[in-house]
């Protein structure tokens, strides 16, 4: 999203419930992080808060509509993919071994490898511990494939890790997994509580999340640190190919030659930062990410106004934050 402001448009256009059952994930999540001991709670609570604009729960509740069947298992979903959201978050920066995170210090960088290992699981756990409050396995299901395409997605990234020749294809099929069947998941869960429409929703919410990951890494070339929360070229320093490098190598005789191992330093990330920029290509990775949103736009199936208009909203809000 764009700033807080527009997420607070976004919960006031999907109707009355959606401000409501917000709040109440808001405090839900907080006792969960303070439920584990002090140590643990610290640091789930601060990964929890720095969370961002809440996008994916927010997402369950606008598939819900605006009279859930399930209201309650609507909010346990909601909190379960926060918690799942949260957790990746906490173990990718493990893996990375990153300072900040939008901005912050990272539980492995305050706490350790250990300490930040633990916290990721903790947070794993009791996602499914709250979506079994709900009894059903439909939505369990749905929450345990999500998770295991992020950990394949995860695979597959540290597979192709310092390889410039990754495809275009590979990337996509790693951004589907890594990020929009969260996404996926979220809108699914949410028509399973509320009024219908599993497939189409979920197809929804995977095209938007897929535009979302596009649009993120194309903001680690362009930058600023300060929007972004992170040094630009984040991910070629972690030897992530991202769509940006792959189509500035067909462009650019110097960034075909490039060997990402020699990408050791800001200033060096930076460099090659600015010479994907002046190939000319952001705005066709740009492109690619606004078709992606036209087409989960078109895609939605018969909704009440509201609840369309609504999720029209978020998919533009995905757009407008990298405006």
């Amino acid at each position: 999203m764009a700033s807080a402001e527009a997420v607070a448009a976004l919960v006031e256009a999907g109707g009355a419930h959606v401000p409501r059952l917000m709040e109440r994930l808001e405090v839900r999540l907080g006792e969960l992080a303070a439920s584990h001991g002090d140590v643990l709670g610290e640091h789930a609570g601060a990964t929890i808060a720095a969370g961002g604009k809440r996008l994916r729960p927010l997402l369950v509740f606008l598939a819900a509509g605006p009279e859930p069947r399930d209201e309650e298992g609507v909010l346990r979903a909601a909190i379960a993919v926060e918690l799942i959201h949260s957790a990746t978050l906490v173990h990718d920066d493990v893996l990375d071994g990153a300072a900040l995170r939008r901005g912050r210090p990272t539980v492995v960088a305050a706490a350790g490898r250990a300490m930040a290992t633990a916290t990721g699981d903790l947070l794993f756990s009791r996602a499914f511990a709250e979506l079994a409050r709900s009894g059903d396995p439909e939505a369990i299901r749905m929450l345990s494939d999500a998770s295991s395409a992020l950990a394949e997605g995860e695979l597959m990234q540290r597979a192709d890790a310092w390889d410039v020749a990754v495809t275009r294809e590979r990337y996509l099929a790693r951004c589907d997994l890594k990020t929009a069947r969260l996404f996926e998941a979220a809108c699914r869960l949410g028509a399973l509580g509320g009024a219908g429409f599993p497939e189409e929703l979920g197809e929804f919410g995977r095209r938007i999340g897929l535009a979302f990951q596009l649009l993120d890494d194309v903001l680690d070339v362009s930058g600023p640190a300060e929007r972004t929360g992170k040094h630009r070229g984040t991910d070629l320093l972690d030897g992530t190919v991202t769509l940006p490098l792959i189509l500035a190598r067909e462009e650019s005789v110097e960034l075909a030659r490039l060997d990402l191992r020699s990408v050791r330093t800001p200033a060096a990330a930076e460099a090659v930062c600015e010479a994907i920029a002046a190939s000319g290509v952001l705005d066709e990775a740009r492109a690619q990410a606004l078709a992606m949103v036209a087409d989960a736009k078109t895609g939605l199936p018969d909704l009440a106004d509201a609840q369309r208009a609504a999720l029209e909203l978020v998919a533009d809000g995905v757009v407008d934050r990298f405006a």
